[in-house]
């Protein structure tokens, strides 16, 4: 397969969105929190620029990137931060997504970040990943020494 020259419409959440999220091939990514209302496109450009599937939170493969997909009333987030961060290599990170401010579910800023916190994890970027949802980078503290 070819892929498609530049110059078609990008997408809201194409290519270009699994790109500014640090995606790159061959990674291994895994999913919590799937719903109907996720971002089919941006699941299906993660997968295309992977060549590998998204895993289910019930794999047991220990993964580059997490895809946490979080709405208000979904539970404990900083719980839900601490198994996502189970299955990730020791450089990995997680994408938390979030409603969009205006959507049902929304989830408040600062209950991220205290979330963040408790779970060990430290926010480093916030990009918009589709029309209805926004993404965190969230990565584990690097005070264990340097990786092997």
């Amino acid at each position: 397969m070819s892929s498609n020259p530049a110059g078609g419409p990008a997408a809201v959440s194409g290519p270009g969105t699994a790109e500014r999220m640090g995606i790159k091939p061959q990674m291994i990514v895994m999913e919590f929190g799937s719903d109907e209302d996720i971002d089919q496109e941006l699941r299906t450009a993660i997968e295309q620029l992977t060549g590998e599937e998204i895993v289910g939170e019930d794999s047991d493969e220990v993964v580059d990137v997490v895809l946490l997909w979080y709405r208000d009333g979904d539970g404990d987030l900083a719980d839900l931060l601490v198994d996502a961060i189970a299955p990730l290599a020791d450089d990995g990170f997680i994408w938390l997504l979030t409603p969009k401010r205006g959507r049902d579910d929304y989830v408040e800023p600062s209950d991220v970040t205290e979330a963040a916190a408790i779970a060990g994890l430290s926010q480093t970027s916030i990009t918009t990943a589709g029309p209805h949802w926004s993404a965190a980078r969230l990565v584990g503290r690097k005070a264990r020494g340097s990786k092997r």
